[in-house]
């Protein structure tokens, strides 16, 4: 008699490995981490600028948004050199319409170096919530470099 079992009724152990609840298992942490994966991460993703940064390759022939904080924490928008002073709520506003024309624009961020760094995560954070999902920062190069 052939089959699964021997002539004493019992099972032949299986070496085929059971895939179906490794796959629940899976699933069930992925699902743990798609929820969680939100919270854990708190804050606005920024990108350190260096001493020394190589310049932004220019490949589009528009005009990137200048969003810029003076050394008092006033705000101001430039597009094409036309700078206007704004507050935080204007400028969130501003922008959304700016980048509802040209959704692909450039957002640069230029800070004075005496700005406190919360000034520059609020505006980050109102720029995030405006919709930008890349915001690079403006810096120059330290004296001698070129």
């Amino acid at each position: 008699m052939h089959g699964p079992f021997n002539r004493m009724g019992r099972r032949r152990p299986m070496n085929e490995i059971n895939v179906v609840p490794f796959i629940d298992v899976m699933l069930v942490l992925l699902v743990i981490f798609m929820i969680t994966a939100p919270m854990l991460t708190q804050g606005v993703d920024v990108d350190l600028p260096q001493t020394v940064s190589e310049p932004i390759e220019d490949t589009e022939d528009r005009d990137p948004i200048i969003v810029s904080v003076d050394r008092e924490g006033q705000y101001f928008v430039s597009l094409g050199g036309d700078e206007t002073q704004v507050s935080l709520d204007e400028l969130s506003e501003r922008v959304i319409v700016l980048m509802e024309r040209h959704p692909d624009t450039r957002v640069l961020v230029r800070g004075d170096r005496n700005v406190s760094y919360g000034q520059v995560v609020t505006l980050m954070g109102t720029l995030q919530t405006a919709g930008v999902a890349n915001v690079g920062l403006i810096s120059e190069p330290p004296p001698g470099e070129s």
